[in-house]
């Protein structure tokens, strides 16, 4: 056998050196050709030795043994046998053996040595590196590998080890945190006595939240099917039920509304559409139609549904629950709540106002956080003084479910509660397009506004059945981000919405109650946040600020005009609509994205702060304007947390639809943070403010399958069973490929993400939803806009038409006036001749399909999702 010391030239005979010498070089010829690498999984071995040493090592999944020969030969620790002295010179005594070629070299000592290197990845460098183009350039391959290895040692090293005294960041994102432990266990406290936590999730133990700390967003005992989660405190708020939403026979072509004031467990939710725990889009999307009676027309599952319910109603605990769902920690906890409430209401509200305990009045510096035994689970910001301790208003009453009289509505209490507001919001800058317009239609479409009913009716119905109706606000920056509007901002804004088609049919009277617009103005929104308005200007040189790239407006060149505001060298919309030439399309005179190299990237940045300002101001729910209701919101309306969603695959922030409290501490808290790293809003900075703070529970981060549920398809992901419709990219939206291009015009609004509560196409805001029809198809009704927007359209026809024509072009159309007027009827004749089927494009994509369906509903040729006509 082999010995492990013997080196791999003792392959080699012992008369090596008698060889004749073509034959030496015939059998180097074919050793290097057997020698030659092969790049397979398989291990390969030049000798023996090589192969014993590979199976001595028995290498583990994860590291490899390697035998590395020792700087000393063997000769220098024991005498080699068969080596003779000669002489220095002259000739050979007698009696002497003279060799006729050295002997080989002496072997080595080899030394066992374990690497953190998997086998297959040593493998295949052993088989890369044994190339004749590696072979030649040995050293410098080595050197570079030593250098990689170095280089991932050191970040692997850095990462795990906390160097406090080094204040240069090397790698990664600085650190955000700016306030004490004490001061997160403040807003914890708060939030959840003011009822803004109705989940059982497991409460950080770094925040250092009493265990038995009574929570009234949830019901001292649990109901049938939903029991409480293993880390749930204790609850004393009302009492949840369960009920089955679904239409009654023969009333099932249409679903049913969820029950007025009902209340989505998103708790339920998260357990069957959690992309963590491996959960999939589509089976999500089913528990979700199934849960809400969505489905309520094909009635192919017959077991119970208990498991899936997620919509449930609030009764108040007053010791009458039946005894089959009472327990023996329920009947303790409610003896508690009976007995006591008024004491425990009194302790949170002490506990969370931080009474007695922290000085208010000092500033833990960073040194001093580090210092302290209760901050160790803490990374602090490094740039200053933490933030002096909150001082927090009460916390909100948590109010009790109210009895609603169908036959006396002045005797009921408002459905809508004023600390809850049910308001979507959504940021638009320039030119009111068909983006927005699909927007509000969609919102007309789906929410319960009882446009089914007389107006003056139905304020009195909605408020005898204890139905809040919701309210859309869009806010319009008609100008470029950067600019402040003039005094006659707000009635140019109306102006402009009246004469533009696209937003005129909602200026009309039937929808005053429920869509507003509104007007944008940077200084006073900022002005109106307590957090901000003392401090913000001094921040303004970095005022759009996303994900840490700063974008900083050049100061003025010359004094501003007269009756123009200048914040930082940028001048009002008046001054800004004046300027001509190629400065009109630079990044801060930009208004509005034409194409993908015009994109008003500063709106978008603005439009990250503006979701956060209008949500802790105001109330409700910020939606993108690249986003499409698809169904009743009224159970989320109940849910009373905060919340975003998930940024695809990764656990981020995605704040396309934001939902938090008005005047909350969970905002207090953004806000202030957010001023200390710059006014930074974008997702993902977000998403390290709440992590690196342990409050990532309270801005709960839903699945993406509820509100963007082709995002992870896009991706890669989950296509093994994709949901429906199938996307690969954002883009089929607009554009179906031919395989599946038959399936929008044969299912319809019913058959896209049926499920999901809204859809999210990212962008795309130059591409028109229907390009053989872009105008408001609305009837008669809205007639006018309707001619206006289809000579403009035919106008732009032709002036593409013109340009690419290899004649020099046809002379373009002029556009219609801006002022709205009917067009002439030589203008006329063209855009309202009789239009025939066979004129119209072959294949509908969805997002053709889906405006076209809107539409139909407000010309009153179709009744909307829930089987509601509308009613002028």
């Amino acid at each position: 056998m082999t010995s492990l010391f013997s080196s791999s030239s003792s392959n080699y005979p012992a008369n090596h050196a008698s060889v004749p010498q073509h034959h030496r070089r015939a059998s180097l010829i074919n050793s290097s050709g057997r020698e030659k690498a092969r790049l397979s999984p398989l291990p390969s071995y030049i000798d023996l030795v090589e192969q014993k040493q590979a199976l001595v090592a028995r290498n583990h999944g994860w590291t490899t043994t390697v035998f590395v020969p020792s700087p000393f030969p063997l000769s220098t620790l024991l005498s080699y046998p068969f080596r003779r002295r000669s002489p220095s010179r002259g000739s050979p005594r007698r009696g002497s053996v003279q060799l006729s070629a050295s002997p080989p070299p002496p072997p080595r000592r080899r030394y066992r040595v374990t690497l953190p290197i998997p086998p297959r990845i040593w493998n295949f460098c052993a088989n890369l590196l044994r190339l004749s183009f590696f072979r030649r350039r040995r050293t410098s391959t080595l050197v570079l590998l030593a250098l990689l290895g170095i280089i991932w040692l050191i970040f692997t090293l850095s990462r795990r080890l906390d160097i406090t005294n080094v204040e240069t960041q090397w790698y990664g994102d600085p650190p955000t945190l700016v306030y004490s432990r004490d001061d997160l266990r403040k807003i914890w406290l708060w939030e959840i006595a003011s009822g803004h936590y109705p989940s059982g999730r497991k409460i950080p133990d770094q925040i250092g939240v009493p265990p038995r700390y009574p929570n009234p967003g949830l019901p001292s005992t649990p109901a049938p099917f939903h029991p409480f989660l293993p880390d749930a405190h204790p609850g004393i708020g009302n009492l949840r039920e369960y009920p089955e939403v679904r239409g009654t026979i023969p009333d099932v072509a249409y679903p049913p509304r969820p029950p007025p004031g009902s209340v989505a467990d998103l708790d339920v939710v998260m357990q069957h559409c959690d992309f963590s725990s491996h959960k999939y889009v589509r089976d999500c999307l089913e528990v979700l139609r199934l849960g809400a009676g969505i489905d309520n027309n094909k009635r192919v599952r017959r077991g119970r549904l208990d498991e899936w319910r997620y919509i449930y109603t609030e009764h108040p605990d007053n010791g009458t629950t039946s005894p089959a769902t009472q327990n023996t920690s329920g009947d303790r906890m409610r003896s508690e709540t009976m007995k006591g409430k008024a004491a425990l209401m009194k302790r949170q509200e002490e506990e969370s106002l931080g009474t007695g305990a922290v000085d208010h009045d000092a500033s833990l510096s960073y040194q001093q956080a580090l210092g302290s035994s209760s901050e160790s689970d803490f990374t602090f910001a490094k740039h200053g003084l933490l933030e002096p301790h909150l001082s927090l208003p009460p916390p909100i009453t948590v109010r009790r479910p109210p009895v609603f009289d169908p036959k006396d509505a002045s005797a009921v209490p408002d459905p809508c509660d004023p600390d809850h507001p049910r308001i979507y919001h959504m940021f638009w800058a320039g030119p009111f397009t068909d983006k927005p317009y699909l927007a509000l239609l969609s919102f007309l479409f789906t929410q319960n506004l009882g446009l089914n009913m007389p107006a003056e009716e139905a304020t009195d119905y909605f408020r005898s059945r204890g139905v809040c109706r919701p309210e859309f606000w869009l806010w319009v920056n008609p100008s470029a981000a950067a600019a402040v509007p003039g005094v006659m901002a707000e009635q140019d804004m109306y102006e402009g919405l009246r004469a533009n088609p696209w937003s005129s049919p909602f200026l009309h009277e039937r929808f005053k109650d429920v869509i507003k617009f509104k007007l944008w103005n940077t200084t006073e929104q900022l002005d109106g946040i307590p957090e901000l308005k003392d401090e913000w200007r001094n921040s303004v040189d970095t005022l759009f600020n996303s994900g840490g790239v700063k974008y900083s407006h050049p100061k003025a060149a010359a004094p501003a005009a007269k009756n123009t505001t200048v914040v930082n060298g940028t001048t009002t919309a008046e001054e800004a609509e004046r300027k001509t030439g190629a400065a009109d399309d630079d990044l801060f005179n930009r208004v509005g994205s034409d194409s993908v190299s015009s994109y008003d990237r500063l709106s978008v940045v603005l439009s990250d702060m503006a979701r956060f300002v209008l949500c802790h101001r105001f109330g409700g729910t910020y939606l993108d304007a690249d986003t499409i209701l698809l169904r009743d919101w009224e159970e989320l309306w109940g849910w009373k947390g905060a919340f975003a969603y998930r940024w695809s695959r990764l656990e981020k922030y995605n704040t396309a639809v934001l939902r938090m409290n008005k005047g909350s501490a969970l905002g207090t808290f953004l806000f202030r943070t957010a001023l200390r790293n710059g006014l930074d809003f974008h997702p993902m900075t977000v998403s390290r403010y709440t992590k690196e703070a342990h409050l990532e529970g309270l801005l709960l981060r839903l699945p993406d399958a509820l509100f963007d549920p082709a995002w992870l398809n896009t991706e890669n992901y989950q296509r093994d069973r994709p949901p429906f419709p199938y996307f690969t990219e954002f883009r089929d939206f607009f554009d179906n490929p031919a395989q599946s291009s038959g399936a929008p015009q044969a299912l319809g609004f019913d058959g896209f993400f049926k499920g999901a509560y809204s859809y999210h196409f990212h962008n795309f805001w130059w591409i028109p939803f229907d390009p053989s029809r872009n105008w408001p198809d609305l009837g008669p009704r809205f007639i006018d806009g309707e001619r206006n927007a289809r000579i403009k359209a035919q106008s732009a026809v032709k002036a593409t038409q013109g340009k690419s024509s290899s004649s020099g072009g046809a002379k373009p159309t002029p556009p219609p006036s801006p002022s709205g007027a009917v067009p002439t009827k030589e203008a006329e004749g063209p855009a309202s001749k009789e239009e025939l089927v066979t004129d119209d494009v072959r294949d509908l994509p969805w997002a053709t399909v889906l405006k076209r369906t809107f539409e139909s509903y407000l010309r009153g040729e179709r009744p909307n999702m829930y089987g509601e006509w509308i009613l002028w």
